[in-house]
């Protein structure tokens, strides 16, 4: 959609096409610094931010895509362009709903994301990010977010490797008041910790890179600690439930480890496998590993996609409303301002009116001054009625040359004026005809006379 002002654009740094470590450096100190940084580009109007541990994303509002480009690359100049995914103007707005609807989650459906939009709206509201334009865009998209959740099983049943790995180790361990010990901080590992933190005492999260894993214990709502790889048998002893989700090519959890660990419920989530084979002979240690979680998976992921597919039509419904009611709004914007113009003109006039029924005879009465008033409201109406209509339906009709033309007729102020006819190369005639045969005859030829 162009609508002669304003656009959207955004760039997304996802888990679907970067890595952890180009998130990262995508990822600002906050996201209202991120947001005020943006709009620091005096041509950009409102910005949006939002940082989760599996994407980055930005959106500002420019006069110009040039623009809009220039700001984003320096706000993500850290990152590689392969890691980069740039979104026009309509692409942001159907990603932005998407997100929030949990189709570009690592989990399909997943509920947290729709949170993380809310939050990121009212951090980039704070910042003075918000906007008419980004207002509407991102409302919008927690709208459809609450309808995918309310109106389809998108976020129903156990979907995601880590939360399978929960409910397994629930259908065979009391997790309440356990502790857990989860080897790895990447996306697997956390959405384990986060589905664990609920029934469990405490987690302790094991990392190469202890900040990784400290970004992870700080997201959780229950006691935890990070500690570094070398911890794991220290931290294994402690535990009754380990999960390991790590990307490593080689075994991090050997039999040694686990030893001493005593009664000890391992879920290894890891491909190649991250606990040693040898460890499953221990007497006081169970071992499970991806096989035992396709019973827990399977029905689950085939219903959420069951239920993407309808999320996916009620996107492009509500994409086409949102699309509507920016129509609307500009169209709107021009047809208010033109009325504002016509309202100061009827005042103008009408006050030179009385006056000189006031200087010429014995007054104006307040019954004389109503008809007056009356008959100026509906000259104004008649006026305009016809080119409100053609507005509307150029707005409908994407025809945004039509509403150009009249911000060219009426001119800043929206009063018709020689300078803005003569703007146009034929004058009237070269208005849009449908525009021309909507108008009325007095205003074309108030218009020709102007010209001429």
């Amino acid at each position: 959609m162009t609508t002669g002002s304003e656009i959207i654009a955004g760039v997304s740094v996802s888990h679907s096409h970067a890595g952890v470590a180009d998130i990262e450096a995508a990822c600002a100190a906050s996201q209202r610094a991120a947001v005020s940084k943006l709009l620091e580009e005096p041509r950009v109007s409102e910005a949006f931010v939002l940082q989760t541990c599996n994407r980055a994303e930005a959106y500002v509002v420019a006069d110009d895509e040039a623009t809009a480009k220039r700001t984003l690359d320096s706000h993500f100049e850290a990152v590689g362009d392969d890691a980069l995914r740039e979104l026009g103007h309509e692409a942001s707005l159907q990603h932005l709903m998407r997100v929030a609807c949990g189709l570009e989650s690592l989990v399909l459906g997943e509920d947290q994301i729709i949170g993380q939009v809310r939050e990121a709206y009212e951090e980039a509201r704070a910042a003075g990010g918000i906007g008419p334009t980004l207002d509407d865009a991102v409302l919008k998209a927690l709208h459809v977010g609450e309808r995918a959740r309310d109106e389809t099983e998108i976020n129903e049943g156990v979907l995601s490797l880590g939360s399978a790995a929960v409910r397994l180790a629930e259908a065979e361990r009391d997790l309440e008041g356990a502790t857990v010990l989860v080897v790895g901080a990447g996306e697997i590992a956390t959405l384990a910790a986060r589905s664990v933190a609920d029934p469990a005492d405490r987690v302790v999260v094991a990392n190469r890179t202890i900040p990784h894993a400290e970004h992870v214990v700080n997201e959780l709502d229950c006691e935890g600690a990070a500690v570094g790889i070398d911890a794991v048998p220290v931290a294994a002893a402690e535990a009754d439930i380990l999960i390991t989700a790590t990307g490593s090519d080689e075994h991090i959890v050997d039999r040694e480890a686990l030893s001493t660990a005593g009664e000890t419920f391992v879920v290894d989530l890891a491909q190649p496998r991250d606990v040693a084979p040898d460890a499953e002979s221990l007497d006081d240690v169970a071992v499970r590993d991806l096989d035992a979680l396709e019973s827990v998976t399977d029905e689950t992921r085939r219903q959420r996609r069951r239920a993407a597919e309808t999320v996916e039509a009620m996107i492009d419904e509500e994409f086409d409303r949102l699309l509507e009611q920016y129509k609307r709004k500009r169209a709107d914007e021009v047809i208010a301002a033109m009325y504002e113009g016509a309202e100061r003109i009827k005042g103008r006039e009408l006050r030179t009116a009385i006056s000189k029924l006031e200087s010429e005879g014995d007054g104006v009465t307040d019954h004389e001054r109503e008809v007056l008033e009356s008959m100026a409201d509906a000259l104004v109406g008649q006026l305009l009625s016809a080119p409100t209509r053609g507005l509307r339906d150029a707005a409908e009709n994407d025809d945004w040359s039509t509403i150009n033309t009249a911000l060219q007729l009426f001119g800043p102020d929206l009063e018709p004026t020689p300078t803005d006819i003569s703007t146009l190369p034929d004058g009237p005639d070269s208005l849009p005809e449908e525009m021309r045969q909507q108008m009325p005859p007095a205003v074309l030829e108030q218009l020709q006379t102007e010209e001429d």
